[in-house]
């Protein structure tokens, strides 16, 4: 279960048709019973994203491959974890992970605590044992004053340092960008081809079999036909044909400022993302039968690309705050 705190912008009254009001933002974000909001855990959380200690060089933080600004991830094809290595995926973004369900390309992290933790173990990414975690933070003064605060009674441990950064993530959500606006009712807020790529989206395209709901996205995992020798969440589950080379569908929202796309950074550009779709990629056991030839229009995916451009927000700068020393 959830408790929900931090308000949103409310949902303004407006009479919607049942497929627009299937897109409204939520109201609240939604923090787990087991790890609920507090400003000091949040604000503890922000500084270990940004903690480069917690990486073996100490160079590397959270932040290094979830960047906000390049929309909280790192603007290459495939991330750069421990000396330098090219990871085997992209870097996905942390943007509205406090409404996801499951959380890596091959969705084997069920909540963002785990997450948050996982890369400061991982031997490529950021190369820490959690013995020399523990040890670098409680190693900085100020940090045990800040650990009090948001975890009264509490030793440092590596569980709370995820349950800090996970918090300070899930406060990472989008701005409400023109789509929101006309969903609430303002006709003007986007253009007329943004409206027929949304019913696009909808249809034709079938976009949203996958990128449903106001985040886009169904938070399964698919295998849409990419051509890669990564078979994603199929590692885990060899036995179920439909999940070899199946990755997890990733939100849409600010996706204009999100390129390279697909798990491996294979795509480029939204138009690259579109004419993969349009042709559907390889035709294998494991593909998604929602994945079929679309015979889309040059007009089609204008319109789509002007959707898709109209579910980016101007969101405010995010100050990097000043770590212990």
């Amino acid at each position: 279960g959830t408790s929900r705190v931090i308000s949103l912008p409310q949902a303004a009254d407006a009479t919607l048709d049942t497929l627009r009001s299937a897109y409204r933002r939520p109201q609240s974000i939604p923090f787990p019973k087991e790890n609920p909001y507090t400003t000091a855990k949040a604000e503890l959380g922000k500084k270990l994203y940004f903690e480069t200690r917690l990486s073996a060089s100490g160079s590397q933080s959270c932040a290094s491959c979830h960047n906000p600004g390049l929309a909280w991830g790192d603007g290459l094809a495939r991330g750069v974890g421990h000396n330098m290595g090219v990871l085997g995926r992209r870097s996905p973004t942390i943007i509205n992970g406090a409404f996801g369900q499951i959380f890596m390309w091959d969705s084997r992290f069920a909540s963002l605590e785990e997450q948050a933790i996982g890369p400061i173990l991982s031997g490529a990414e950021m190369n820490l044992t959690a013995d020399e975690a523990i040890t670098r933070i409680k190693g900085i003064p100020q940090y045990k004053s800040l650990f009090e605060a948001a975890f009264p009674k509490e030793d440092i441990s590596l569980k709370a340092i995820g349950m800090a950064i996970a918090t300070f993530e899930r406060s990472v959500v989008s701005d409400t960008a023109p789509f929101d606006r006309w969903i609430e009712g303002d006709d003007s807020a986007i253009s007329e081809s943004a409206k027929k790529g949304f019913v696009l989206f909808n249809t034709k395209a079938n976009c949203a079999a996958c990128h449903s709901g106001w985040n886009f996205t169904d938070d399964s995992s698919h295998d849409i036909g990419l051509p890669s020798a990564d078979i994603g969440r199929g590692k885990f589950l060899p036995d179920v044909d439909k999940l070899q080379f199946a990755f997890k569908t990733p939100g849409l929202r600010e996706i204009t400022r999100r390129a390279p796309y697909m798990h491996d950074g294979s795509l480029l550009t939204l138009d690259a993302v579109i004419e993969h779709y349009d042709h559907a990629g390889l035709n294998r056991p494991s593909r998604s039968d929602a994945i079929q030839p679309l015979k889309l229009t040059a007009q089609d995916r204008t319109d789509l690309l002007a959707f898709l451009s109209s579910i980016s927000a101007d969101s405010a700068p995010t100050v990097i705050p000043s770590l212990p020393r």
